[in-house]
Parts: structure tokens; C-alpha cells; sequence
């Protein structure tokens, strides 16, 4: 997914908005699914302006402006929607440390699963404070569902992974 894509999406779903708006927007909710700052938002705004996806609807005070989707815009990201197909091989520094854990002392390996299910605890905690995703309505909604269900489902396998590790003797 690009950035592009996912500042398209939220200018369509939301409306016009300043790059204070959707850096903040992102922050609430695509911070969970694709991570952008400021210090990208605001130069791929000025691109994607240049390129004739978004225009300036107008500009306030300090050179703040506000953006606005444009019909190329909209057909750019309806193309990426039922066009694209994402690549079921996401980069995961996770993975990269289970995949290497074995090079570890076993007490080590152990203390990394015990991280990673700490941290997959804490991202289902977030995401379930987000509310119920069959109570949604709207974008989101199927995103906070496959969120919380890959987190539920990588919690059982580090409590799967620390108890094979504990039962092998610490054989990695």
C-alpha cells in the first residue's frame, strides 16, 4: 500500500483536510495498519496536488491548506481498490526475529518470544479498546476485524512457541 493511496482514501472517507488533519487522522487510525509522520504526509500532499489527485480547496492562516479530493483522485483510488492485489508476503521484523531465534542461547530465544507475546497482548489490548468490529459501521471496520484476529492468533503462537521451546529443554 502506498502512502498516496491511504491519503486518497482518507480525503475521500473524511472530506477536505489540512495535512495537520490527516496526519492526526492517521495517528487514530491507519496508524494501525500503515504508519506515516508528518515529515511524509506533508511532501507526498504537495506531489499528489502537482499530479492532480488532491487540490488546494484554500488556505488559511501560517500557510496552512486544506485539501480536497479530485475526480482523478477518486478514479485512482477506486482503480487501486478493485484492482490491486497486495502482496500476501508482508515484511515483518517479527518473523525475521522467529525465523533466527534458533541462533539465540535457549534462554534467550525464550526471554524473545516472552517480548513478542507481551507486545502482541498489548496490540490486541489497543485494538480491542477500539470496540467491537461487528458494531462498526464505515471504513475501518474490516480492517479493526483482521487486526484483532491476527493478534489474537499470533498471542496463541507465542504462548505455543514459549511452551514448545520450555518442553524441548531449551533445544531451539
Amino acid at each position: 500500500m502506498s502512502l498516496r493511496i491511504a491519503l486518497l482514501g482518507l480525503l475521500s472517507a473524511s472530506g477536505p483536510a489540512s495535512g495537520y488533519d490527516l496526519t492526526k487522522k492517521f495517528e487514530t487510525s491507519l496508524a494501525h495498519v500503515w504508519q506515516a509522520g508528518h515529515s511524509q504526509i506533508y511532501p507526498e500532499l504537495a506531489k499528489m496536488a502537482a499530479d492532480g489527485l488532491i487540490t488546494v480547496e484554500a488556505e488559511g492562516a501560517r500557510g496552512r491548506k486544506i485539501y480536497t479530493i479530485t475526480p482523478d483522485g477518486r478514479d485512482a483510488l477506486h482503480r487501486w481498490l478493485v484492482g490491486h492485489s497486495p502482496s500476501a508476503v508482508p515484511r515483518s521484523e517479527i518473523a525475521l526475529q522467529a525465523f533466527l531465534a534458533p541462533l539465540l542461547e535457549p534462554e534467550e530465544a525464550l526471554a524473545v518470544l516472552e517480548r513478542m507475546k507481551a507486545t502482541f497482548e498489548e496490540r490486541l489490548r489497543e485494538l480491542e479498546r477500539l470496540g467491537d468490529p461487528r458494531s462498526k459501521k464505515g471504513y475501518g471496520k474490516y480492517a479493526l476485524d483482521l487486526g484483532i484476529r491476527q493478534a489474537r492468533m499470533a498471542v496463541g503462537w507465542a504462548t505455543d512457541s514459549i511452551a514448545d521451546l520450555k518442553a524441548s529443554g531449551g533445544a531451539v
